[in-house]
């Protein structure tokens, strides 16, 4: 897989890079993001490891789903967004202007709150990104591929070419992952994945994320705090304060094993949080 790099050599990216798991695959240092004057967080520095589940709590409004947008570069489509400090793939800074954000989507994909697919077929959902990226080759293998490891290929395989807006919520939560895998990204990031989504469908959901775990490394904000300590195997909490000037702001409290989290959180706001 490849990181384009402008006017310059495409640089080669190993997908499966032989580094220690304890070398991060995702990186932020000294990380803030403001949109105009108004700060969201401040000073995050967060390290994101190799096929592992890292949740992203806290209260509404903490910045948590602004920070999970920096690993693809979603934010930047956005008004007055301001980025200072550095987020890493490997070695590569996402920032620098060389970097084609395209590019980076590629190997970082995103899954959204609500299900979105696209008003076509089931089958041309899950190729959508492929014929963008010019990917035409064995299409009708990888269709069935993420299909498969979206978990749908049973529900969905005598009648790919039925729109699939007509699947019910939940399919269509797992047809959005199977779009999102079927260009092989290295990661995936969800945004509270099973908020619109009832119990069952939700209890589908992340049993598929843990599959899913096994091959690619996941990122996920959530609200529901049962769901990250059932899923996740780092968390890490952010909470908001006032500065000087009034402005609220987001910055990371706590982070560490979601277990040693949970059972013996070391800072007050992350016990706080915990007690409701």
């Amino acid at each position: 897989m490849d990181i384009k790099i402008s006017s310059t050599e495409d640089i080669s990216i190993d997908p499966n890079p032989i580094d220690s798991p304890a070398t991060p695959l995702l990186r932020t240092e000294q990380l803030s993001i403001s949109y105009g004057q108004q700060p969201v967080v401040r000073d995050v520095n967060l390290s994101i490891f190799p096929q592992q589940i890292t949740a992203l709590i806290g209260a509404s409004g903490c910045g948590k789903s602004t920070v999970l947008r920096c690993f693809n570069r979603l934010n930047d489509a956005i008004a007055h967004f301001r980025l200072t400090g550095k987020v890493y793939y490997h070695h590569y800074d996402l920032y620098a202007r060389s970097i084609d954000p395209v590019a980076v989507r590629r190997q970082i994909g995103m899954v959204f709150q609500k299900p979105n697919p696209f008003p076509k077929s089931i089958y041309n959902n899950v190729a959508y990104g492929l014929r963008i990226a010019g990917d035409c080759a064995d299409l009708d293998a990888v269709v069935e591929r993420s299909l498969r490891q979206a978990a749908l290929w049973d529900e969905v395989k005598d009648k790919l070419h039925t729109p699939a807006l007509a699947l019910s919520g939940g399919q269509q939560q797992r047809l959005c992952i199977a779009r999102t895998i079927a260009v092989k990204p290295a990661v995936v990031l969800m945004d509270e994945p099973c908020a619109s989504l009832d119990p069952i469908a939700t209890s589908e959901i992340e049993a598929l994320i843990r599959e899913l775990a096994a091959t690619y490394t996941i990122v996920i904000v959530t609200h529901n705090l049962q769901q990250a300590r059932r899923l996740a195997d780092v968390t890490a909490f952010f909470h908001t304060q006032v500065d000087e000037r009034g402005d609220r702001f987001g910055y990371l409290a706590e982070v560490g094993q979601t277990e040693a989290l949970f059972g013996n959180p070391q800072t007050v706001a992350m016990k706080t949080y915990l007690e409701g």
